[in-house]
């Protein structure tokens, strides 16, 4: 791990996995969180809005909510998983309104203007479907030459989808815009399903942190009981999966992972849509469309624990007392 410190901007669609990453984030001793913007996912981006400043508001800090995309470029807008988050995003906890507003500033221009400020210093972790990070393409098209990477919780290279046997929900929520985001000469990392699901969070480590955090413990914990009620279901595992939280984690200790490279083109129609699609056997094609991509990153072996011990660290550390 370096001692060095992370700028980044959290773009996401809150979520209970979201509220994960988040917190991690923002305990992390070696991250500058400058500011969360929204999408849709999850939840609507009223709801997902909602959702990121009362993150902000129960851990008592003053970072900048911003909001962004609440429709994919072209696919019609899809139902919100309800029966994943609950219908508030929180596992139904209908918790009250924060006190508290998002910036006047669209997420793209928000993206757009902390990167400026900020040239080769910030890492983008997008944890929902990727329109603010292609909107702030197309306000700043030399964005990919200013941002220190880009880090994705999305899609899935050789592991089985989790909304299709081939795709990944923030992918396929809007994979036009996500062609578009794999497709820009910055550096960018794929956390995906290969290694996300390999994580698994376990019941018990929400009691210990809803035990040891008496400032958002008890809302990881009783949040987090609807996430694992439904993977109990759907997986047969007695915990849930670390998928947004190990965008963040890679970030600070990119030597928990393993990735390989090549260039990706994602899906944007026909029963393959969503699909994340990377060349990487160094073979020449018939097809061409990936030669004129840039090489991208996707991590597919993952030192799990070492994921487990990052999360459980921030989660009980001493920055929440």
């Amino acid at each position: 791990m370096s001692d060095k410190m992370q700028k980044m901007i959290i773009d996401t669609d809150p979520g209970i996995d979201d509220a994960m990453a988040i917190f991690t984030a923002m305990a992390h001793p070696q991250i500058e969180l400058l500011g969360l913007t929204t999408t849709y996912g999850n939840v609507s981006v009223d709801q997902a809005t909602t959702n990121a400043l009362k993150l902000v508001e129960m851990a008592g800090l003053d970072i900048p909510v911003a909001k962004g995309v609440a429709t994919p470029w072209f696919k019609p807008l899809a139902p919100f998983p309800d029966f994943v988050h609950g219908a508030d995003g929180f596992g139904n906890l209908n918790l009250s309104a924060p006190q508290r507003s998002a910036v006047s500033q669209s997420a793209a221009q928000f993206i757009v203007e902390q990167v400026n400020k900020h040239p080769g210093e910030i890492s983008l972790v997008a944890i929902g479907p990727l329109g603010n990070l292609a909107t702030a393409l197309h306000l700043d098209p030399e964005l990919p030459n200013k941002v220190k990477q880009v880090v994705i919780m999305g899609g899935v290279i050789a592991a089985d989808g989790n909304v299709s046997p081939v795709a990944e929900a923030n992918i396929l929520s809007d994979p036009h815009a996500a062609d578009r985001v794999f497709a820009a000469p910055w550096k960018l990392v794929m956390v995906g399903l290969d290694v996300t699901h390999q994580i698994l969070v376990p019941r018990g480590l929400f009691d210990e942190i809803a035990e040891q955090n008496l400032r958002v413990g008890q809302f990881m914990r009783d949040s987090a009981k609807f996430y694992i009620d439904f993977y109990s279901e759907v997986r047969d595992i007695d915990g849930c999966y670390g998928h947004d939280v190990s965008a963040v984690i890679y970030v600070v200790e990119p030597e928990l992972f393993g990735t390989v490279s090549g260039p990706v083109c994602v899906a944007t129609d026909g029963p393959a849509i969503g699909q994340t699609i990377m060349s990487r056997y160094g073979i020449p094609y018939p097809l061409t469309d990936w030669n004129h991509r840039p090489a991208q990153y996707a991590c597919m072996t993952v030192d799990d624990l070492g994921v487990l011990k990052t999360f459980r660290e921030a989660m009980t550390s001493s920055f929440w007392r």
